[in-house]
C-alpha cells in the first residue's frame, strides 16, 4: 500500500527510510568541509504511546549504536559527507522538541546538529528535597537557566577575599537541628551542564577534606560517591541523595514535589 500525501507512518521500516531520508537531506546541507566540524547528531522522537514502540524497532534503540554505525554512517560514507571519528548520536524520546531542531516532515521527530560553532541549549527542571537536616524550605526547584545554585549555612555568607555568596538552599545556624552543624557556610553547588543535559554537583572550598564532607549515594549503589576536589564535579540522578557534613541529607529527584 502506499502511503498518502499527509499520511505518517505506521510502520518499522517506512518509520526508518523516512527518518534516514530526513537526516540525509539535512547532511548534504552542509558545505565547505562543515560536517568534520559535527559533534553530535541529536535525533528527538515524539509518537504517541501507541507508536512508541515501532519508533524504538526503527532505530534499534535495543542495539547500542547500530542505527548510528550502520544507517547513519553508511548516509555518510555514501555522500561523501566527512564526519569525525569521534562523532555521536543522541535519541531521546520527548513530548516536544527544543526550538533549534528541525522537524521531519512526514513522521513525529527532530534533528539538532550540534556542530563546534553550535550547540542546542537544552532546558531542565529539578528539584531539591531536604531529607534530614533544616533548611528555610522543605524543597527547592531549580531551573538549567539557573545558573549556580548554592548550598551551605546561612542564607548569605562573607567568602574569601571579602564578597558576600548567596546560599539557595540555606541551612540557618539558629536552627536548633543536629544535623546542621557541619554544614559549611560554602559547603558545595549545582551547575547544569548543557553538554551533557545534566545538573552536576560540585563541593566547594567548605565541603571537601580536611573540612566537611559532600557524598552522593545514587539507587542501587552501596557505597556513596565523596566529592574530594572543588574542580571534579558529580553528574546528579534521579534518587541521588547527597550528604552535607555528617547527617544532612538531600534528595535530588526530576519528579515534582
Amino acid at each position: 500500500m502506499f502511503q498518502k500525501k499527509g499520511e505518517r507512518p505506521n510502520d518499522v521500516k517506512t518509520i526508518r527510510d523516512s527518518l534516514l531520508r530526513f537526516i540525509k537531506e539535512q547532511l548534504q546541507k552542509l558545505e565547505g568541509g562543515e560536517g568534520s566540524n559535527i559533534k553530535a547528531l541529536q535525533v528527538f522522537l515524539s509518537p504517541s504511546e501507541e507508536e512508541k514502540h515501532l519508533y524504538d524497532a526503527a532505530l534499534y534503540l535495543e542495539e547500542e549504536n547500530r542505527f548510528k554505525n550502520e544507517e547513519v554512517q553508511k548516509i555518510a560514507d555514501d555522500y561523501a559527507i566527512d564526519l569525525p571519528k569521534d562523532w555521536a548520536m543522541e535519541i531521546e524520546f520527548v513530548e516536544t522538541p527544543p526550538a533549534e531542531a528541525i522537524k521531519a516532515p512526514d513522521i513525529n521527530a527532530a534533528l539538532f546538529i550540534q556542530t563546534r560553532k553550535h550547540s542546542l541549549h537544552k532546558t531542565s527542571t529539578a528539584y531539591i528535597k531536604i531529607i534530614s537536616g533544616e533548611a528555610e524550605k522543605d524543597s527547592y526547584r531549580i531551573e538549567s537557566a539557573d545558573g549556580r545554585f548554592n548550598l551551605g549555612r546561612e542564607k548569605q555568607v562573607q567568602a574569601e577575599g571579602g564578597f558576600f555568596r548567596t546560599n539557595h538552599i540555606a541551612f540557618p545556624s539558629s536552627s536548633k537541628n543536629e544535623h546542621n552543624k557541619f554544614i559549611s557556610r560554602q559547603h558545595a553547588h549545582i551547575e547544569y551542564n548543557n553538554e551533557t543535559g545534566c545538573f552536576v554537583l560540585f563541593a566547594d572550598e567548605g565541603g571537601i577534606p580536611p573540612r566537611n564532607k559532600v557524598k552522593v549515594l545514587t539507587k542501587g549503589e552501596e557505597m556513596p560517591v565523596k566529592l574530594l576536589s572543588t574542580k571534579v564535579g558529580h553528574s546528579l540522578e534521579e534518587g541521588d541523595q547527597v550528604m552535607l557534613g555528617e547527617s544532612a541529607v538531600v534528595e535530588f529527584t526530576y519528579n515534582d514535589i
